[in-house]
């Protein structure tokens, strides 16, 4: 018998906000129902609710026409409710083996742990899967794909009747993709209850039944996938038309000198890369997963050792022992996690903001609290930051939010940004502000900084940026205008051997 899940009259507060709001829509056995909204919508709220992390103030949640009332994770568990969240939730020092079976271990006679049935067991999870993992890998050193993959695997492993998936595609190839939508098939052929929230359109018109979208806090409208299109979507999700995303773009037309020249670079993972950027320039880097984009910028900031190669910055040799002394010189990194390597979650937003430039704002031996103070306040105001306070904590935040205090921070009035590098600056935050970036992007290109954007969105390494560098395998395969730029040529030059 196919399973149904019901929201009925779901609300939320936090201190300022109101998360939620009087939410209520049915999830049928069967089927896969897209949630969707803007950063800040509510849709992170509501999983949390259903997985029981959060309690909510009022409404209730009905299994089968039950109701039923969650005040821990395991309870969820427990009633066949699983939620794969975009952040991570492994034990990185654990096996894949071990994550997957971690509170449902098999054991032997004695009572001890069965590892030969445990690899097993996760063998033949892997295999339908069809990765090329092995049981016995430690979590910490997997791919950020595999990761999610495994995060996936535990889910399905508990053969839940509830499953709701969390932005699982945001670091995926697209081989990747498809082994999780053949699985996301199989378990509604099964009558799984599916729950699928994302910002990519393509994927929810793929994979979904119904859509539906929440503004904020509130249930805006419920749509069946066959009878609606992108526009009437962004249109319910932002509360107007914004167009073409990239029509309205006000670019800088006066790109300068060169700014930063690399020559020959090699490091563990790049092999004899050389490329200039100009000030005023939006340079974009794009490649499949894996093409070596990440590695190539992280080296060039100094958190990763070159083994050979020459930086120049305004015509000047450079050796960066450490991001700090790239930060002195001019350089400023938004990293592809965020949460991980780009904030620190349990902070403010004025200790983030102030972060890389606490020895610039001193009053003695103590920090001057005003100055910090004003500057988060700018950065707030400048970036259009959703938060009642400068205060609060950056992990109550969107994702769009989370980026745009990342931003604020290397463009406060004391900081010497010369050379922006955004790496996936756009992961995991909805259409509206989408735009809002692509937009900050061409603004400080216009105040002669150089901008350097790695994108896995080919369109919007198509449409942001000014010429395109295309990498593969830790080696560049071509270079093209954005005149010239076409998606098969970029894709071609990204699968060149």
């Amino acid at each position: 018998m196919d399973k149904h899940l019901e929201f009925r009259g779901i609300c939320k507060a936090f201190p300022g906000v109101q998360a939620l709001d009087d939410v209520s829509f049915r999830v049928e056995g069967g089927k896969v129902s897209a949630l969707m909204g803007e950063n800040g919508a509510g849709k992170s709220t509501l999983l949390k609710i259903l997985s029981g992390d959060l309690h909510p103030d009022a409404g209730s949640i009905l299994i089968n026409g039950v109701e039923q009332h969650f005040s821990s994770p395991h309870m969820a568990l427990c009633a066949s409710i699983s939620v794969i969240y975009q952040e991570r939730q492994l034990v990185d020092s654990l096996s894949v083996m071990e994550n997957v079976f971690l509170e449902d271990v098999p054991v032997t006679r004695a009572r001890t742990v069965s590892r030969k049935e445990l690899r097993r067991r996760t063998q033949e999870i892997i295999d339908s899967f069809g990765l090329s993992i092995k049981p016995d890998e430690e979590a910490g050193r997997l791919s950020v794909a595999n990761q999610q993959m495994v995060e996936i695997m535990k889910a399905y492993r508990r053969d839940s009747d509830i499953i709701a998936f969390d932005e699982p595609t945001s670091c995926m190839t697209d081989s990747e993709v498809d082994i999780l939508f053949r699985l996301i098939e199989k378990l509604k052929a099964e009558g799984k209850a599916v729950i699928y929230v994302s910002h990519r359109m393509s994927e929810v018109f793929r994979i979904t039944d119904d859509i539906v979208v929440l503004k904020d806090g509130r249930l805006v409208k419920t749509f069946q996938t066959a009878d609606t299109n992108e526009q009437e979507l962004i249109t319910a999700m932002v509360g107007r038309d914004i167009g073409d995303t990239f029509a309205g773009l006000s670019r800088n037309m006066e790109i300068g000198d060169v700014l930063l020249e690399v020559r020959g670079l090699v490091t563990e993972d790049i092999r004899d890369v050389s490329f200039t950027l100009r000030k005023g320039e939006v340079l974009g880097f794009a490649g499949l997963v894996g093409s070596g984009r990440t590695e190539l910028v992280r080296s060039v900031f100094g958190a990763d050792p070159l083994i050979s190669g020459e930086v120049l910055l305004e015509g000047r040799p450079v050796h960066f022992k450490s991001p700090k002394d790239a930060i002195d010189a001019g350089l400023a990194l938004c990293p592809e996690d965020r949460k991980e390597q780009g904030l620190i979650l349990a902070r403010s937003i004025r200790e983030n903001v102030s972060m890389p430039v606490l020895s610039k704002i001193r009053n003695g031996l103590f920090l001057d609290r005003r100055r910090e103070s004003e500057l988060a306040r700018s950065a707030v105001e400048k970036f259009s930051i959703k938060t009642h306070s400068a205060e609060k904590v950056v992990m109550t935040l969107s994702g769009g939010n989370q980026q745009k205090t990342i931003l604020g921070r290397w463009t406060t009035s004391i900081m010497n940004t010369k050379i922006l590098i955004l790496d996936e600056p756009t992961k995991g935050i909805d259409v509206g502000t989408k735009a809002e970036v692509y937009q900050m992007v061409c603004d400080f290109a216009k105040q002669g900084i150089g901008v350097i954007f790695i994108s896995s969105e080919l369109m919007e390494v198509l449409n942001v940026c000014d010429n395109i560098i295309v990498m593969r395998n830790g080696h560049i395969t071509g270079k093209v205008s954005r005149q010239e730029a076409t998606e098969e040529k970029v894709l071609a030059l990204a699968m060149l051997d």
